[in-house]
Parts: C-alpha cells; sequence; structure tokens
C-alpha cells in the first residue's frame, strides 16, 4: 500500500510530526528519510526490504555511501542523505562514551562498537584511548588493522604510536569477530597479553580488551583473561 493510501495517522511523516520520532519503527524512520520508494514498491516496504537485507540497523549502518547508493530504488541524492543521518548516529553514540569511565562499565563501550562494527565482514582491530579517569580522550576511535576473514595481523607498535600521540594513560583494546561468535581465541588471548607487557614499559596500561560480532560481545577482563597491566 502506498503510504499516501494509508490513514494520516498512519504516514510516516504525519506520525512523527504528531507523536514523535520515537513512536517510528525502524522501517517508517527509513521511509522518512527515503521519502519516496520506486515502481511497483512503495517506500514503506522498500524500507522493510532494505532492513532486512542488511540485517537491520547496524548492517545498514555498515555499508559506505557507494554502497548505500547502489541499492534498488536509491540514488546518490537517498544515499548522501542517509549516510549523513547514519554518520550523525554515530557520532552522538561515541560523545555518549566521553563522560564515562569505560572501565566501570565495558557495556558502554562495547555497545557503540557492536553498532558501528558488528556487521564488518573481516576482522578489524581497534583501540579506545583514556585519560587517567579512563574517559575516552578523542571522540572517534582508532581503527587500526583491517584483516582477513578470521583473523587481523596487529603489531604492538601500532597500537601504542595512536595510544603516545593522544598522550593516553589507558587503552581498551577491541577487535570484531566475522563469525558471529564473540568468543576468545587463543590468539586473541596471546595478543592481550602481548600488549599488555608492552604497555607495561610505556606506562600505558590496557584496561580491556573487548571481543565484537554481532552475537554480543566479551570483555577478556570480565572473564578473567587480562593479565595485571
Amino acid at each position: 500500500m502506498k503510504v499516501a493510501d494509508l490513514p494520516i495517522d498512519e504516514r510516516p511523516r504525519e506520525k512523527l510530526l504528531d507523536k514523535g520520532a520515537a513512536s517510528l519503527s525502524d522501517a517508517e524512520l527509513l521511509a522518512v528519510l527515503l521519502r519516496t520508494g520506486r515502481h511497483g514498491e512503495p517506500v514503506l516496504e522498500l524500507a522493510r526490504q532494505w532492513l532486512a537485507d542488511a540485517g537491520g540497523l547496524p548492517g545498514l549502518a555498515s555499508l559506505d555511501v557507494a554502497e548505500l547508493s547502489h541499492r534498488p530504488g536509491v540514488k546518490l541524492a537517498k544515499a548522501t542523505v542517509l549516510a549523513a543521518a547514519l554518520e550523525l548516529g554515530r557520532r552522538l553514540a561515541r560523545q555518549g562514551l566521553e563522560t564515562r569511565s569505560l572501565l566501570d562499565r565495558p557495556e558502554a563501550a562495547a555497545e557503540f562498537l557492536t553498532r558501528c562494527y558488528a556487521h564488518e565482514r573481516v576482522e578489524v582491530f581497534g583501540c579506545l584511548c583514556l585519560d587517567s579517569r579512563h574517559r575516552l580522550l578523542r571522540v572517534r576511535e582508532h581503527l587500526l588493522h583491517r584483516g582477513a576473514r578470521t583473523h587481523a595481523e596487529v603489531e604492538p607498535g601500532e597500537v601504542f604510536r595512536a595510544a603516545i600521540a593522544d598522550n593516553a594513560n589507558a587503552l581498551i583494546l577491541w577487535h570484531t569477530h566475522p563469525s558471529g561468535d564473540p568468543t576468545p581465541s587463543d590468539d586473541d588471548v596471546n595478543l592481550t597479553r602481548q600488549l599488555v607487557a608492552a604497555g607495561k614499559v610505556l606506562n600505558i596500561r590496557i584496561l580491556d580488551h573487548l571481543v565484537i560480532a554481532q552475537g554480543g560481545f566479551v570483555s577478556l577482563r570480565q572473564r578473567g583473561l587480562l593479565p595485571a597491566g
């Protein structure tokens, strides 16, 4: 059914104006951004199908503007609007971390990282640089390495160059598991031990290592797998 054929209080834009954006489903919000559908596919159906194909909002957020613009029914103008909206959401999520102690609540960092990276098709490794109170130093995280489907080779020098550049007191490491299973591997634990040892020399503490996947996340510190730093 076309949006114009829906009752006025069920049309996404009118519903947003009357009840607020929070009252809309993910598909309805996406339909507001897309504005129009394509021949034979009304905008709400287009939005629902796109979300289903992408794996929901996290999958949609992982697409760049080129991938967005290749979606049937979405030309470059729509793709840029959508890319801008998704980036605003990511930036808001990042800024929400700045005032929190990320050691006290790893779920806060994991929620943000899952939103941004859980749908990566290859293993991605990065770190969050923290101050002496364990708060985020930068609005953006450091993405240090993008690897293969099953592993990412990471050198300690890459990690600590980022920390020194930010004058960080501590780091939270993170990487993704494209398999969807966040269970740490033996290689994950061994790499963490190496980086903890290197951090001791530089007086930069590794507070945690988060494994991010579509199936959730694991904190090595909470699992008791993080060596004393």
